[in-house]
C-alpha cells in the first residue's frame, strides 16, 4: 500500500478530518499545513495503529518541520495498541539517528501550532564526463505552491541535450535526495551552484546538432533549467579561475591519465571515426608484404591524418570544454592535481593556445593521446601481427 492509500483510509476512517486529508493528495508537507497540532497528532496516532509501514513514511516527512516534529513528539505511547507502540518506537529511533531531536517522555497536552513557512529547496549536481561524452545534470528546484520539481538531463557537448525528464517530490525527499547525490562513498556527482549549472546546460543547447532536436520536456521547461544571467560561468569556469596555472607536469599527468583510461578518449564525429578505422584496417590486412617499420609508419600518417581532421577549431573547442567540466568535478573532489591536469588539456585545445585545430592539432600530443587511446584495440592487435610477421618474413631487410 502506498502512502497515498493510507491517507485514503485516514480519511474514510476519520471523517471530520477528510476535509484537510484528501486536497493534499498525499503530499505529506502540503497535509501538515491543513492540519492543527491535535489534529496531526490524531492522524498519525491513527496510522501506526492501523497501516504502520506508511505512518512511518509520513513521520519522516512531516520530521523536515517544526510542527510535525511537535506532532510526534505529542503522541502517548502508553495509549496506543502494542503494534502501533512498536511502530512508533521504530520511528522515532529512525529520527533520533538523523539527528532530530526529541523528548524522552511524550507530551500529551495539545499542541499549539503556529503557520510556518515551508523551507524552500533548490540545488544542482553534474556527474564526472563518461567515455563518450556524456554527463547527468541534475537541479533540485521548490515548486511556488508545495513540494519541488527534479530535472535530470543528459548532456554531450558534442551531440547537445540527449535526454530530459522532469520529476515531482516533496522538499523533505528532494533535499535528502540532493544530499545522497553529493554526498558519502554512494555519491554519483558533484554539487554546483544552480546558477552555474543553468548555464551549463544554456551553453550546450545553444549548440544543439541540427539533426537532433531537442526532448520536448526541454523545450517546455527551458526558462527553468537553462535561464542563467548572461556572464554567468559554467562549473569549467568556476575551476578555471580558482586553479592555478597548469605545468608542464600536470600535461605529463594528464596524458598518463588518459593513456590509463581515466579520462576520455571522447569521440570525434562518427563519419571521420569510421573513415580512419577503415584506412587503419586496409594498412592492417596490406596483401603487399612490407616490413613492419613501414606498416607502422602508415599506422602513424593516418593517425596524424585523423587528428588533423578531427580536432578542426569546432572540435577542439568542445574537447576543452570537457577538460574543464571534468577539471571542476575533479577539484570538487579532492583531486586538485588532476584537475590542473585538465585544466592543461584545456589549454592545449584553445585557438590560441599551445595549438588550437587543424594542422596546429598534428603537434598536440593531448589529441593524439585521445584517439590513440580510443583505436587502442586496433592498434594493439595490428602491433602483434606485425611482430608475427616480422619472424616469419623472408624479405630479406637492408
Amino acid at each position: 500500500m502506498s502512502l497515498a492509500d493510507g491517507l485514503e483510509r485516514a480519511a474514510e476512517a476519520l471523517p471530520e478530518l477528510a476535509d484537510a486529508i484528501r486536497p493534499a493528495n498525499g503530499d505529506p508537507e502540503q497535509l501538515l499545513r491543513a492540519l492543527d497540532g491535535e489534529q496531526a497528532r490524531t492522524v498519525l496516532a491513527w496510522m501506526l495503529a492501523e497501516v504502520p509501514d506508511d505512518a512511518g513514511e509520513l513521520a519522516l516527512e512531516w520530521a523536515e518541520h517544526d510542527s510535525g516534529v511537535a506532532a510526534l513528539s505529542a503522541l502517548d505511547e502508553a495509549s496506543l495498541p502494542k503494534p502501533a507502540r512498536k511502530a512508533l518506537r521504530r520511528v522515532r529511533h529512525r529520527l533520533r539517528s538523523r539527528g532530530v531531536e526529541l523528548p524522552e517522555t511524550p507530551v500529551s497536552a495539545r499542541v499549539a501550532r503556529l503557520p510556518e513557512a515551508e523551507p524552500e529547496v533548490e540545488g544542482a549536481f553534474v556527474s564526472p564526463l563518461d567515455p563518450g561524452g556524456s554527463r547527468a545534470v541534475v537541479m533540485v528546484v521548490s515548486h511556488p505552491s508545495s513540494g519541488a520539481r527534479i530535472f535530470e538531463l543528459v548532456t554531450d557537448e558534442l551531440r547537445g541535450i540527449r535526454r530530459c525528464e522532469v520529476y515531482k517530490a516533496t522538499r523533505g525527499k528532494a533535499r535528502r535526495f540532493l544530499k545522497e547525490a553529493t554526498e558519502g562513498p554512494q555519491r554519483t556527482g558533484v554539487e554546483v551552484p544552480l546558477a552555474s549549472a543553468r548555464a551549463l546546460v544554456g551553453s550546450i543547447a545553444a549548440r544543439q546538432p541540427t539533426d537532433r532536436s531537442l526532448p520536448r520536456t526541454f523545450a517546455e521547461w527551458r526558462s527553468e533549467i537553462a535561464g542563467a544571467p548572461e556572464g554567468t560561468p559554467t562549473p569549467g569556469a568556476l575551476a578555471a579561475s580558482a586553479l592555478s596555472e597548469p605545468t608542464a607536469e600536470d600535461r605529463t599527468r594528464l596524458l598518463a591519465l588518459i593513456a590509463d583510461g581515466l579520462l576520455g578518449p571522447w569521440p570525434p564525429p562518427e563519419a571521420l571515426l569510421r573513415a580512419t578505422v577503415e584506412q587503419l584496417e586496409e594498412a592492417r590486412n596490406a596483401k603487399i608484404v612490407v616490413a613492419g617499420g613501414r606498416r607502422r609508419e602508415r599506422f602513424e600518417e593516418i593517425l596524424d591524418e585523423a587528428v588533423e581532421h578531427a580536432y578542426d577549431e569546432g572540435f577542439s573547442a568542445l574537447t576543452a570544454a570537457r577538460f574543464e567540466e571534468s577539471a571542476y568535478v575533479l577539484w570538487k573532489s579532492g583531486r586538485e592535481d588532476d584537475a590542473r591536469a585538465c585544466l592543461s588539456g584545456a589549454r592545449a585545445f584553445h585557438s590560441g593556445g599551445d595549438s588550437g585545430g587543424g594542422e596546429e592539432a598534428r603537434s598536440n600530443p593531448v589529441a593524439r593521446a585521445l584517439l590513440e587511446r580510443l583505436l587502442a584495440p586496433l592498434l594493439k592487435a595490428a602491433g602483434e601481427e606485425k611482430t608475427t610477421e616480422e619472424s616469419e618474413s623472408l624479405l630479406v631487410k637492408p
